[in-house]
């Protein structure tokens, strides 16, 4: 069963294998993170090599459906984030010759 791995996790993890003080790790994981959401609200890409690809996407106004009531209802527009896997990252979930064989295409 997987584990629920939290910032203080990583903090404490980060602080003690670089000798680092636990307070200073957790500025910087924060500060980076607050980058990311700052540059992704700005409507920015953000691409980190091997490790993935953070974009904006948009979702159009849409009717859809209460499938109880069947009554019509507006969605609005919105704003999602979308993360693609990088090679690093694949390779490291799927195994070496599984994400080899999943970056493949078949031949039509």
């Amino acid at each position: 069963m997987s584990k629920t791995i939290t910032k203080k996790d990583l903090v404490d993890r980060i602080a003690q294998k670089t000798g680092s003080r636990r307070v200073h790790v957790k500025r910087i994981i924060q500060e980076f993170l607050d980058e990311i959401i700052r540059e992704l609200g700005e409507g920015n890409r953000l691409e980190f090599r091997d490790f993935g690809v953070f974009e904006i996407r948009s979702r159009a106004a849409r009717i859809a459906q209460n499938p109880k009531t069947m009554e019509k209802v507006k969605v609005p527009p919105k704003r999602t984030v979308k993360f693609k896997v990088g090679r690093l990252m694949k390779e490291r979930l799927l195994g070496a010759g599984q994400a080899a064989a999943a970056g493949s295409k078949p031949d039509a």
